[in-house]
């Protein structure tokens, strides 16, 4: 059998390209409210009109991918996100740009992020496939693509903007989905699709769609408790890393520069994480390495933090944890595309995401609440405490005995709820 790498290749370079764009938009474009406004509520709202579409395109815009297709909706999402954002340093530099109309195209830009990387992630079985490669490696490949375009991707913006300013960073913001559109429409070829297609989806609407994705995912008990457990620790994630981590980097740990060496660790030992398992995935025991990988990316860190030894101390304890977390998301987006009907990957991915992400905001608004009332001390131990005990609920055995590789495919060619 003849192998193509280029789909996969294709798929890997545009889903790096296209996380770098977002990145940069990320850093730069704070960067031009504060500048043009002098408002920080200006800014917090612009965040805002940012983020919310992530959610909302996540849940709703499966659908569409689902009946445009997935590499139709890759190439499309780039295009039209590559489009709004030009249009902020175009309109700036000639008529204007009045707020308002700034936050619905950020807004607009936002709203097919989500849907675009779940149209390539949703081709991966079949890249995988092609290239005659794991899916658990394939889906790794695709997770250090992430990590790296949002470590390399940060500093890179920062230097860009202190050099260049905001402006010129979002028109450099706009080419890199322009070349993220052309990589993926020229390496991934149109017949790259499900290789047992479902029966044509029920075309009486949208919402019935919708409706359909949302139904397969509460009836399949492991895909359940998988985003029920990702929501848990995703809310402590946040907690740690938008208000515990922060004030203890600023207070106990040396300031700014401690906190960005911290993010900065657990962000590398994120993505050589991912290559490591890319590379041995495919032969570890599932149960065991989530179970494992969860227990030491979560709560070690969170204690670290609240017994504030020497700063190399705990860069030592958040890169161990960092490596550990590479392994988590290829790994359930592997049980993912096992799991899931070629003709609803889109929708229910969609779902999976934005229901992994939805209590994130309560995590970080609720740690604040209690590092006041209780201490930032006892909050970071009670939430670790609580993290453990939540990540060791797989073992209890119930659906989470269905995570185990299929028997027909041991070491096979093939035939995703991101943590934070």
């Amino acid at each position: 059998m003849t192998r193509d790498r280029r789909p996969l290749a294709g798929l890997l370079i545009g889903h790096a390209v296209s996380l770098t764009g977002n990145v940069l938009t990320l850093i730069a474009l704070p960067l031009y409210v504060l500048a043009e406004t002098g408002s920080p509520a200006a800014t917090g709202l612009a965040g805002a009109f940012a983020t919310a579409p992530v959610i909302l395109g996540g849940a709703f815009g499966g659908v569409l991918v689902d009946r445009i297709g997935y590499r139709r909706s890759s190439v499309l999402a780039d295009v039209v996100s590559g489009v709004t954002i030009a249009a902020v340093p175009l309109l700036h530099a000639t008529v204007g740009l009045p707020f308002p109309a700034l936050l619905a195209l950020v807004f607009v830009s936002g709203l097919l992020d989500t849907p675009g990387q779940t149209a390539r992630t949703a081709l991966m079985p079949e890249a995988a496939a092609a290239a005659g490669v794991p899916i658990e490696r394939a889906i790794g490949w695709e997770e250090a693509t992430s990590r790296g375009a949002r470590m390399i991707g940060a500093p890179v913006a920062g230097l860009l903007v202190g050099v260049l300013g905001a402006v010129p960073v979002l028109a450099i913001d706009a080419v890199t989905f322009a070349v993220s559109a052309l990589v993926v429409a020229l390496l991934v070829p149109r017949g790259l699709r499900p290789a047992a297609e479902e029966p044509e989806p029920d075309r009486r609407g949208y919402w019935p769609e919708f409706a359909a994705g949302l139904r397969f995912l509460v009836r399949e008990p492991l895909l359940r408790a998988m985003v029920l457990l990702v929501l848990v620790t995703n809310l402590f994630d946040a907690a740690k890393s938008q208000v515990l981590l922060p004030v203890v980097a600023d207070r106990e740990l040396g300031g700014p520069a401690a906190f960005g060496l911290l993010v900065g660790t657990m962000g590398g030992g994120a993505l050589v994480g991912s290559l490591v398992f890319s590379a041995i995935g495919h032969r570890l025991p599932r149960r065991a390495t989530f179970v494992t990988a969860f227990a030491v990316c979560g709560a070690p860190p969170l204690w670290a933090l609240a017994a504030a030894p020497p700063l190399p101390v705990v860069v030592a304890v958040v890169a161990v944890a960092g490596l550990a977390a590479g392994a988590l998301n290829p790994l359930m987006g592997a049980v993912e595309v096992e799991r899931v009907p070629p003709g609803m990957r889109a929708r229910v991915f969609g779902v999976i995401g934005a229901g992994a992400w939805a209590a994130m905001p309560v995590g970080a608004f609720g740690a604040g609440l209690a590092a006041d009332r209780f201490g930032t001390t006892s909050t970071l131990v009670t939430i670790g405490a609580c993290y453990l005990l939540v990540v060791l609920t797989p073992l209890l055995g119930g659906p989470w005995r269905e995570m185990r590789r299929p028997p027909s495919a041991p070491d096979r060619q093939p035939v995703p709820a991101d943590a934070a």
